[in-house]
């Protein structure tokens, strides 16, 4: 299998790891096909059963969370996925129905692939069908990590673990988020998240403002999470290293979003 070695270009304006991951022939494969798009808190971007027809590359702080609906009608996240990864029929050939609901949970810009694209990159690029394969077992190691952490672990612990990811992907301190918003993805009830949000407030962990968090001591919130995050994150360095943002890192490494047209420094 080929190796696929990050560019490791300092980008100012952020970008998607993943991309910045391909070497300067397979990204040349993609970088005509690629348009820039911002998309706010809150857009759909599939529905279940919905054909998969582009590939979203979140860039910067751009979150989208998968979402599963169970039999009461409850919407479940099952995975989060920032600048590390991406968004939409990654290794699957040809367009099949999206199983779950692809939904931002933090706004902002977006790379857009069409999937037919992909397809013919990928044809033309072992290297560029290994690095999709590698993000996909990535991918479904978290969402393995998911199903695991929510079989075995407090609430306390998988609020914590949520906001170390997002901490991760955001490289930002402030989560806009209202506690409703936080006890579904969680699958909890509102007032249980509000005592677990008042706990981790008094400890010092965060501050609350009107649909807002903000990390204060991060060290902290590892000591009160699982394990589930440092493993999926141990995961990425091992597959994919270099890939997996980790904290306040400069998005990117490669691709950058500006006004204009997308370049590659």
């Amino acid at each position: 299998m080929d190796q696929v070695t990050p560019t490791n270009v300092d980008v100012s304006s952020g970008g998607n790891n993943l991309l910045g991951a391909l070497r300067a022939a397979e990204f040349a494969l993609l970088k005509g096909s690629l348009r820039r798009m911002d998309r706010p808190a809150g857009a759909v971007l599939y529905e279940p059963g919905d054909d998969v027809r582009t590939v979203y590359f979140p860039c910067a702080q751009t979150v989208v969370s998968f979402m599963v609906m169970l039999d009461d009608s409850r919407l479940v996240e099952i995975g989060l996925v920032g600048r590390e990864g991406a968004v939409g029929g990654i290794v699957s050939q040809g367009r099949l129905p999206a199983y779950a609901r692809a939904v931002v949970q933090i706004g902002g810009p977006m790379l857009r692939l069409e999937s037919a694209e992909l397809e013919r990159a990928k044809e033309q690029s072992a290297a560029l069908r290994h690095l999709f394969a590698r993000y996909a077992d990535c991918l479904l190691a978290q969402i393995f990590q998911s199903v695991a952490c929510n079989a075995a672990h407090s609430i306390e612990q998988r609020t914590a673990k949520w906001l170390l990811a997002t901490l991760d992907r955001t490289g930002d301190e402030e989560v806009t988020l209202t506690q409703e918003q936080l006890a579904s993805m969680l699958a909890v009830g509102r007032s249980y998240i509000g005592r677990v949000i008042r706990e981790l407030r008094a400890s010092g962990a965060i501050d609350t403002g009107r649909a807002r968090l903000r990390v204060r001591d991060p060290q902290m919130l590892e000591a009160m999470s699982c394990q589930c995050h440092a493993s999926v994150r141990q995961h990425f360095e091992t597959v994919l290293e270099g890939v997996y943002p980790t904290g306040n890192e400069v998005a990117g490494h490669g691709v950058v979003i500006t006004n204009g047209p997308l370049f590659r420094p």
